[in-house]
């Protein structure tokens, strides 16, 4: 998806260390990782929501690549 090597990684790292400092660090990586996990939720409840009226007018749902 994000061709991020180690390095830059590093960096980003690095730069989130200084601005938010390493008590809130925790914090921070707590709040992005729950705001992705809901976007993936979300995401799934609509594929699958598509998937089910295509199936229920008797369409093929179209598979996608990712």
């Amino acid at each position: 998806m994000f061709n991020v090597g180690p390095w830059e990684l590093v960096l980003i790292l690095l730069i989130a260390l200084i601005i938010f400092g390493p008590g809130k660090l925790p914090e921070v990586g707590q709040a992005i990782g729950k705001a992705l996990r809901e976007f993936r939720q979300a995401a799934n409840q609509i594929s699958s929501s598509i998937e089910q009226e295509d199936s229920q007018k008797g369409e093929q749902p179209k598979k996608t690549e990712g």
